[in-house]
């Protein structure tokens, strides 16, 4: 473990002293995190990056071990020294330590597709055991490109090393990046085969933005707190925005993006979960299934998509050039690896409905796109106006509606706007807010949301995980509005453009005026 004393204290990165908090309940069993796909993208900038701070921070088990896997051929030193090179680069950690943690880490390089070759891993991963004292423990990340994931978990079962507490194994977990397949059969089938290696109990479907502190909290202001819960209906409250803008482009991802789009990329997945976070109902207990139950009956609840009037519900966009920051952004379609013909959307903003007893006629507003003028995550909710003004007669107009706005990057906060009014004699309102920081006061190490998914992956808790019923029932709302789009008789002219660097098409104002929805 990291050199630090007893006193419960770690340094910061300016070489002082903070109190260390309690990220965990207590010592995590022994384990191996075997990752697939070691050698790309995903490990560098936010797998390894994300167990180096927990090593850090005295959170990772001991003792655990690192196995990466990938077809490139590397020995270890190699592989050590290209991870140290991506978690300087990728990181703001200090890398003093990095030698103790580099020495938990091995590689073995694995053809995916063979089935002798997962058996050298079997007994590679045995000898490590044996060696490192890790009982057995493992965990399978699955960060590969989405069409191996059923390969691998296929060829893991038949090596035996998914068997729970026999032939020398312990426990067995296999985490699977979004996107959980292309469309609803795909999801089927993957599960389908998932399941013939791993049990229900064993798969872990990470979704790293409903692991973001500020979503999690979302359920501890709605109920912990008595002051609001009982104002979270269709009486008081009259639209809800949930918004993920983000900057970039689409990268080196080109490839997968021009197959999936925003809605694929976006909507299935992380815009329902943080609708379902919004809008459930308060589970009997602070349990995985209890949560993920509720969650579900939220997307049981969604108002079907009318596919023949989509045009009064949904607006998509495509990026062109523009500037963002004063740097200037080509347009999607000139992007490496992006059809100049691409109908390709990567900007949608959505009008959806709950049918409950909740929230029966309360819109809510999802929106996502990629080049837009500053990167946000939010949540805003707009309560109703009050039903009448004694103020009528002094103000120039009605008196603003109450907002809360729950900020989940990179600023991450809560804010609740209200109506006071101005020193003097005359009588003037103004609207005030009042804040609230998430890390104001605190000096305890941070958890990023793939640190605090991994740790809840060994400790066996799915709370913060998808269920398949869940994403079974996210891809039946999606399915049929994906479908009307890319099959339609003019999709290009249902794509709107709009400038990077811009909020978007200006046809997004048909479905809503609202300052909410991308912030002030």
């Amino acid at each position: 473990m990291p050199p630090y004393d007893d006193d419960q204290t770690m340094p910061d990165t300016k070489g002082q002293s903070l109190p260390l908090a309690c990220p965990i309940d207590g010592p995590l069993a022994p384990c191996t995190i075997v990752i697939f796909g070691a050698s790309g993208d995903l490990t560098a900038r936010k797998l390894i990056p994300a167990l180096y701070n927990l090593f850090l921070n005295r959170t990772l088990p001991e003792p655990f071990a690192v196995i990466g896997c990938a077809r490139t051929e590397l020995d270890d030193s190699l592989f050590r020294e290209k991870l140290r090179q991506g978690c300087a680069e990728h990181s703001t950690h200090d890398l003093s330590h990095w030698p103790e943690f580099a020495r938990r880490i091995h590689y073995k390089a694995v053809d995916y597709q063979s089935r002798d070759s997962l058996n050298e891993l079997a007994t590679f991963l045995r000898r490590q055991d044996a060696r490192s004292g890790t009982g057995g423990n493992r965990i399978f990340y699955l960060a590969t490109p989405p069409n191996v994931y059923a390969t691998v978990a296929e060829h893991l079962g038949l090596t035996g090393l998914t068997a729970e507490e026999q032939d020398g194994n312990g426990w067995a977990r296999v985490v699977i990046e979004k996107p959980f397949s292309f469309d609803l059969d795909s999801a089927v089938s993957l599960n389908r085969t998932l399941g013939r290696s791993f049990a229900e109990k064993q798969i872990f479907r990470i979704d790293h933005y409903v692991a973001k502190e500020t979503v999690q909290n979302l359920l501890m202001f709605r109920f912990a707190n008595a002051i609001f819960e009982p104002l979270w209906n269709r009486n008081y409250i009259e639209s809800v925005s949930i918004t993920a803008a983000e900057t970039i482009g689409v990268e080196h991802r080109a490839g997968y993006y021009e197959q999936s789009g925003v809605l694929r990329d976006m909507f299935q997945n992380h815009m329902l979960q943080l609708l379902a976070m919004t809008a459930m109902e308060p589970p009997s207990r602070f349990a995985a299934d209890h949560v993920r139950d509720e969650k579900v009956k939220i997307f049981r609840s969604l108002r079907p998509f009318p596919v023949d009037r989509l045009d009064d519900l949904l607006v998509l966009g495509q990026y062109q050039a523009g500037h963002i920051g004063g740097q200037p952004c080509r347009a999607y379609r000139d992007e490496p690896g992006v059809s100049p013909e691409s109908v390709t959307p990567t900007f949608a903003i959505m009008k959806v409905y709950i049918e409950n007893w909740r929230w029966q006629g309360v819109p809510f507003y999802l929106a996502s796109g990629k080049r837009l003028p500053r990167k946000v995550t939010r949540i805003s909710i707009r309560f109703r106006k009050i039903p009448h003004s004694m103020f009528r007669n002094v103000l120039q107009g009605d008196a603003p509606a109450n907002q809360l706005i729950l900020g989940i990057q990179p600023e991450e906060y809560i804010a609740l706007s209200f109506q006071t009014k101005n020193p003097g004699a005359k009588v003037c309102l103004r609207t005030v807010r009042m804040d609230f920081d998430y890390l104001r006061d605190y000096t305890g190490p941070g958890l990023d949301a793939y640190e605090k998914a991994l740790l809840d992956c060994i400790q066996g808790d799915h709370m913060l995980f998808w269920r398949q019923d869940g994403v079974e029932l996210c891809w039946a709302f999606m399915m049929p509005v994906i479908n009307a789009c890319e099959q339609c008789s003019d999709p290009a002219g249902r794509l709107k453009p709009y400038p990077a660097g811009t909020w978007g098409p200006a046809e997004t104002g048909r479905l809503i005026k609202d300052s909410l929805l991308w912030g002030d």
